[in-house]
This record gives structure tokens, sequence and C-alpha cells, in this order.
């Protein structure tokens, strides 16, 4: 099922992209304009564990992929400032070979990025939270059986639901809200018969 790309982001098919994008500093330096808007190579160093020099190469080698460009208004070379194309991307995992593990070494970095996530707020952020906050919270571990359709439809209807509060303007944004990040992760196990023998080990009697 076709979402129709619901929140503008880039869309990548290119297992050369993928495995240029496949780079920690890379990948902090797209999220962090995505997230923060332009900035330029020594305001984005600290940020990324890169000095302003490879930082400054990492974006333009971006660049030459078409996920950051120049921002507007910038005119001086000497402090050149980088703008993300697009608030995020998402890929097409291409069916040949070459493709699929492209597209397996990107989302290894990007799991890796975000495997810590979830603690670093559990340490760092959640004991200054307000109660309300607090209460609304948490991490949601289920584990379903649906056909590859099914799934798609389930994620599809995900993004239809998040989409008006992804592409909302910063003006139009209640004054009382605040940034809130959602994972999901969409796993599917092996084959059909492995899940079944799976399900008779872990089942429990009536």
């Amino acid at each position: 099922m076709d979402s129709g790309n619901r929140f503008g982001d880039t869309e990548i098919s290119d297992p050369k992209v993928m495995r240029a994008l496949a780079h920690p500093v890379r990948l902090a330096i797209l999220e962090r304009l995505q997230r923060h808007g332009p900035a330029t190579a020594s305001r984005l160093a600290p940020h990324v564990g890169a000095t302003p020099s490879v930082t400054s190469w990492h974006l333009r080698h971006l660049a030459g992929f078409g996920l950051v460009r120049d921002a507007e208004g910038g005119t001086d070379r000497r402090e050149r400032r980088w703008a993300a194309v697009a608030r995020g991307f998402r890929v097409e995992v291409p069916e040949d070979e070459e493709g699929r593990s492209a597209a397996q070494l990107l989302a290894g970095e990007m799991f890796a990025r975000n495997a810590d996530l979830p603690l670093r707020w559990l340490m760092d952020t959640a004991p200054g939270l307000e109660p309300e906050w607090t209460g609304l919270a948490g991490a949601n571990n289920t584990r379903i059986v649906v056909t590859a359709e099914e799934l798609a439809a389930l994620k599809d209807a995900f993004e239809e639901l998040i989409a008006p509060y992804v592409v909302r303007r910063p003006d139009r944004r209640p004054p009382d809200g605040r940034g809130v990040r959602l994972l999901m992760y969409a796993l599917p196990e092996g084959s059909a018969s492995e899940t079944e023998n799976e399900d008779s080990e872990t089942d429990i009697p009536e």
C-alpha cells in the first residue's frame, strides 16, 4: 500500500546513496540539520563528533547525493550554511542483492544510532518530566501475526494518523507543546513454519 509519502521525506532507492549515508557522522549531520535547521560545519562539528573540516567534507558528500543543500540566504562562502533537503528520509529496498546489502548496511547504522536512545531518555530526561508527561511516556513491545499486506496497511494507518503533527508548521504548534520521539520498529520474524514452531512452544494451555 502506497502511503503517498505523507511526511514529505526524501525517498532513497539508490544503493550508492544508502552506502554514502551509512556512516555515523553523516547520519548525525543529517539528523541535526533536520531537527534544528540550517547550520555551518563549525556549528555542527561539536554535535556530530568530528572536526569542522571533516564535517565540511561530509556535508559536501551528502550534498553530492542530494540530501543537503545550501541554506537560503547564505551568501558568505567562508561561513557556508547548510540545510537538509527534507525533514526526513525513507528507504525503498531494492530487490537485487547489491541493493538489499546497501539497505541492510544503512539500517544497521540507524539501529545502532538509536539503540541507546530509550535508556538515555530514561536516565537524563524522564526524571525531570512533569507527572502528566511521565504518565504518557513508555514503550510497547507487541507481537502480532499478519500478512505482508496487513503489515503494510498498519504502517500506512500509523503514518496517516501522525502525519498532521509531523508536517504541522512551527507557527501552528500549540504553545504548550513539546517534542516527542516516536520510535516504531516493524521486525518480521522468520518463515511461517518457524513461527508455528515458536507458537507451539510458548502457548500456555487453557
